[in-house]
């Protein structure tokens, strides 16, 4: 069989401005998603690590790092005496039990964004395919690697590499919750995933010191765009129960989420024309 890709690039043109995905069965019987680039096409496996690799034996890197995390969380302390990794005063070797403080190294944390890239990619696919529980496993991941890195990495830069990153993945996953409820035609998960969405992306910019930022998010125009269309679709029935939420979310001081729900109420509309 020829390596030339000219007969199989041919067959399906690459679409400027546009992503273009499909999904196609492997040789192995297995499903596997394909993005047509201006140079070629890219291929990822549909579950798993997308090339299909699997690091020493885990799905992919972050749940091997993650059992690591685990296994230093279940060691015990050191016995007295011993420092703290293993070793005694005198320098004798300790326990294997006694395990170092688990911890990430920059080449640990450079791996680790490579792959959350690879996630990236094939998200963004499932989004196009219209496989929105895909999105949400891969987003709600990627988020995993995010606050890995945010609470284990030896260094500040490997720490707050990612984090910038955040509001759209946050943004992407209420998103994707979003559809799929309203495929499911549950239009007030839909409206709560949303909500949930807002809030964490509310309390993002709060914990960066950036509070402002909040209403100037691109992520945050997104959400509240796709809520002011989903709104007046709701039964008037729900109306009812925002009431009840809001009344809720003023009693347990919860100002940011009242505000949400006196927005959403606002938007409802009355059948006889009333507010």
């Amino acid at each position: 069989m020829s390596a030339d890709l000219s007969k199989l690039l041919g067959e399906w043109p690459y679409e400027p401005g546009k992503l273009n995905v499909r999904l196609i069965t492997g040789e192995d019987g297995e499903p596997r998603v394909q993005v047509r680039l201006d140079l070629g096409i890219l291929q990822m496996f549909t579950e798993g690590r997308p090339d299909g690799q699997r690091p020493f034996g885990y799905d992919s890197l972050l749940e091997y790092y993650e059992a690591r995390l685990d296994d230093s969380d279940a060691a015990p302390p050191p016995a007295a005496g011993e420092e703290p990794g293993g070793a005694s005063p005198s320098g004798a070797a300790g326990s294997d039990e006694h395990k170092a403080r688990f911890s990430l190294s920059p080449d640990d944390c450079e791996e680790l964004r490579s792959e959350a890239v690879q996630y990236y990619h094939r998200y963004m696919a499932f989004l196009v395919l219209e496989d929105y529980e895909g999105v949400i496993r891969d987003t709600t991941r990627n988020l995993r690697v995010l606050d890995l890195c945010a609470q284990h990495a030896e260094t500040e830069a490997d720490r707050a590499a990612l984090e910038h990153f955040r509001p759209y993945i946050t943004m992407m996953r209420a998103r994707a919750m979003a559809s799929q409820a309203l495929k499911d035609n549950e239009p007030k998960a839909a409206l709560y995933a949303i909500d949930e969405g807002l809030e964490a992306l509310r309390q993002y910019f709060a914990d960066q010191d950036e509070p402002d930022l909040f209403e100037q998010s691109g992520e945050v125009q997104m959400l509240r765009g796709m809520r002011e269309a989903l709104v007046p679709k709701l039964p008037v029935s729900q109306k009812t129960e925002l009431k009840a939420r809001l009344a809720r979310a003023i009693e347990q001081e919860n100002y940011e989420l009242a505000a949400i729900l006196r927005d959403e109420l606002r938007m409802m509309k009355d059948p006889a024309g009333g507010a």
